[in-house]
């Protein structure tokens, strides 16, 4: 029985390898299926490592593919002592190794998240400079190629949801939820009400729109200096610490020197 299904491994890795049945084809097939089995937010967690340059589709796919191969040559491998314990032991790998991608890409995001926060307030700076000259919808339009990588892929959205005939809020909330940073969803409001303000009212809400982007971006130095002071206080920490553990040894040393 062992050798049977290590033959039959054996085969369906040659069929795979050798293009006769693909892989990618029955994923295809089965999309419905497998969707149901991705994060709701893997989607982001990709376009805020890859940005533009990696499809989160092919990227799940290749995660599920990579775990069933593993799981396959994993359960070969337990057959031959085929107990309780090696059944949770499979389930317990197998569910590693299928949120690991996941959990890395979660783990990234959330050391970024600072960095990713301080994009925002630049990039919306650069947003009322085209607002000055173009409708806000316009402008949304022509930001996307000077944006900031991470926000490429919610912007086009926006605007096609907008250019489509959606005059609601709802496209703006929709880019805010997709970046959940720091007062994300206010200024998304203020954008959206500079959009509907008529052309005597666009200067003062302009002005409005220009302050808080001001003040995030205040709220964003601060942030960046205090990282900073935080990095070097760690650092002097660590330099006293090893100094005075230094200083001790030393001290120890000359004591049980001068004591022999």
């Amino acid at each position: 029985m062992f050798e049977i299904l290590i033959v039959a491994g054996l085969i369906a890795f040659a069929l795979l390898y050798t293009h006769t049945v693909s892989g990618s084809q029955f994923l295809q097939e089965n999309d419905m299926y497998v969707k149901m089995l991705k994060e709701k937010d893997w989607d982001f967690y990709v376009s805020a490592k890859y940005g533009d340059k990696v499809n989160p589709d092919d990227l799940f796919n290749k995660r599920i593919r990579d775990t069933f191969i593993v799981s396959a040559v994993i359960m070969i491998l337990l057959l031959a002592d085929f107990s309780f314990i090696n059944i949770v032991f499979f389930m317990v790998v197998v569910f590693v190794i299928y949120k690991s991608p996941y959990s890395n890409l979660r783990s990234y995001y959330k050391r970024y998240m600072s960095k990713i926060d301080q994009m925002l307030p630049y990039y919306l700076k650069g947003l009322e400079i085209l607002c000055q000259n173009y409708t806000v919808p316009v402008a949304l339009a022509r930001s996307i190629e000077d944006a900031p990588e991470i926000f490429k892929s919610g912007l086009r959205t926006m605007v096609e949801k907008i250019n489509s005939g959606d005059s609601s809020i709802q496209p703006y909330m929709d880019f805010a939820q997709q970046y959940p940073v720091r007062d994300s969803m206010r200024m998304m409001r203020l954008l959206y009400r500079l959009g509907l303000g008529a052309q005597e009212n666009k200067y003062q809400q302009l002005i409005m729109f220009s302050k808080s982007v001001s003040s995030l971006q205040n709220k964003a130095r601060e942030d960046k200096y205090k990282q900073r002071l935080s990095v070097m206080e760690k650092k002097t920490m660590i330099m006293l610490v090893v100094t005075g553990g230094g200083t001790m040894v030393v001290l120890l040393m000359a004591m049980m020197f001068m004591m022999g």
